[in-house]
This record gives C-alpha cells, sequence and structure tokens, in this order.
C-alpha cells in the first residue's frame, strides 16, 4: 500500500480519563485506503525529549466526516505534548503503516476481539468493517478497573460488549479469558490486542479451542517502516519487523509458549 506523510488538522481532543485522550483528525482531501489493524507515526513538535516519531495505533476511520482517530495514552513525554493538542492544530502523521487484521469471507463468520488497555484500539475500527461486510463481531474487553475501560459506548454500536475487570467493578471478575463467554459461545476467529501476558493467554485459549487467531504485536517501534530493526520479533519464519511484517501475526508464526 502507498505510504502517505500529512499534514492532519485536529478536530477535537476528548479526555476519555485521567491518562487516555481521543484525538480526531482530519485533511482536505478523502482520507488514503486504510486497513484495519494498521498505524500510524506521528512527529510529536515542541517536545525536546521525543526525537523520533511515536507509532500510534488507528482506533477508527469515519469516513462520513473524513476523520481519523487515534487513541492516545499518555505514558511519556510524547505522548502527554499529544493530550496538549487543541483543535485547530496540525499533527504531522506516516500514514498508513503494517499489515492489519483478516476480514471475514464468509457472513456467517463469528469473531471475538479481545483487548486490554489501550490495546482495545484497534479493535474499534476492524468491528465496524466486520459488521459493514455482514459477520457477527463480539468484543471481549478487560480492563483493571471500571474507569480504565474506553469506548464502551462506540463498541455497542457495534456488537455484543463483554466486560472483564480484575476488581470486578464492572462486568465479571478477572482476566479477559476468565469471561463466561469463552465456554458459552463458538467462534471462527479470535483477534486480540493488548499487554503481551494478555495476549499469549488469549492464544493460549485459541490453540486449545482450534480456532483461528491473530494478535497485534506492541513492539517498541522507531522507524514504522522496517529500516532500524528494533521492533524485531522471532517466529517461525525468521526474525520479522512488526512495525513492517506485522503488527497483526497468526499465533501460528509466533514462537511463544502457548
Amino acid at each position: 500500500m502507498k505510504k502517505y506523510v500529512l499534514d492532519l488538522k485536529v478536530v477535537s481532543v476528548e479526555a476519555l480519563s485521567d491518562k487516555h485522550v481521543l484525538i480526531k483528525l482530519t485533511d482536505e482531501k478523502p482520507l488514503p485506503e486504510i486497513l484495519p489493524g494498521q498505524f500510524v507515526e506521528v512527529r510529536v513538535d515542541h517536545s525536546p525529549t521525543t526525537m523520533l516519531r511515536r507509532p500510534i495505533s488507528i482506533n477508527f476511520v469515519d469516513r462520513e466526516n473524513n476523520q481519523l482517530w487515534l487513541l492516545v495514552a499518555m505514558v511519556g513525554d510524547g505522548t502527554r505534548q499529544l493530550g496538549q493538542l487543541k483543535t485547530g492544530d496540525v499533527l504531522n502523521c506516516m500514514l498508513p503503516l503494517g499489515n492489519g487484521f483478516t476480514m471475514p469471507t464468509g457472513k456467517s463468520q463469528k469473531y471475538l476481539l479481545v483487548g486490554g488497555g489501550v490495546g482495545v484500539a484497534p479493535l474499534l475500527y476492524f468491528g465496524k468493517l466486520i459488521k459493514d461486510f455482514g459477520a457477527e463481531v463480539t468484543f471481549l474487553l478487560g480492563a483493571r478497573k471500571a474507569t480504565d475501560l474506553l469506548e464502551l459506548d462506540e463498541f455497542a454500536k457495534i456488537g455484543k460488549v463483554c466486560i472483564t475487570t480484575e476488581d470486578g467493578s464492572a462486568g465479571e471478575v478477572g482476566f479477559v479469558t476468565n469471561h463466561s463467554v469463552l465456554e458459552n459461545e463458538k467462534f471462527d476467529m479470535i483477534s486480540t490486542c493488548g499487554p503481551k501476558p494478555m495476549m499469549v493467554s488469549v492464544a493460549r485459549f485459541a490453540k486449545k479451542a482450534g480456532v483461528e487467531c491473530e494478535v497485534s504485536l506492541e513492539n517498541k517501534m522507531a522507524c514504522g517502516v522496517g529500516a532500524c530493526l528494533c521492533c524485531v520479533e522471532k517466529t517461525t519464519e525468521g526474525n520479522q519487523c512488526v512495525c513492517k511484517d506485522g503488527p497483526v501475526i497468526n499465533i501460528k508464526k509466533l514462537t511463544w509458549e502457548i
């Protein structure tokens, strides 16, 4: 896919929690083709400690309003600077990067999208495209506590939403792999993004259940195009760059002990 470097205009910046913001961007021209699971590399201006671009998952593409959404966790100087953007500001983005999730091939297929923390970000757009295709989508979202759950209203517009929290303050208590939906329903594909321990557990469940499974890896990245080799992941096909060969990879290619 062709890649672009665009100066996108900030439409709005909405605080979703004390450490998460939703940034909506637009352009004068129609946004390019973007696959679910791809990401952008954003240039962080006015941050002397942020020399490299920051990789951010594409949260949603609103074609009707020509908007690109980025769900940002403010965990360092660079992302905190992004949280200070105002309406009308310009954010330089390189996009779309990486490979995306596998879309359904039949309308009878049932997809389970599992997200933890800010890892829920790429699942919203993916879920919307699954729904538009005509297949069935269920979201399984996990967090430490209820206030850490993000965009629940948006997910509910698309499909069934199942929730777990570690402290039991919302949904079922425990981790995502403890949720009863895994026992009560059968799925044709599981796609997941979030902390690695969570994704390993989801991959282990999928392998045992005989269900195809893809994970969206969150290795540290710098260049975003496979040049710097800092995001390398060991696979059955040798070392691969997550930014170029991923971030979405089928668990059959990973060397995880599951």
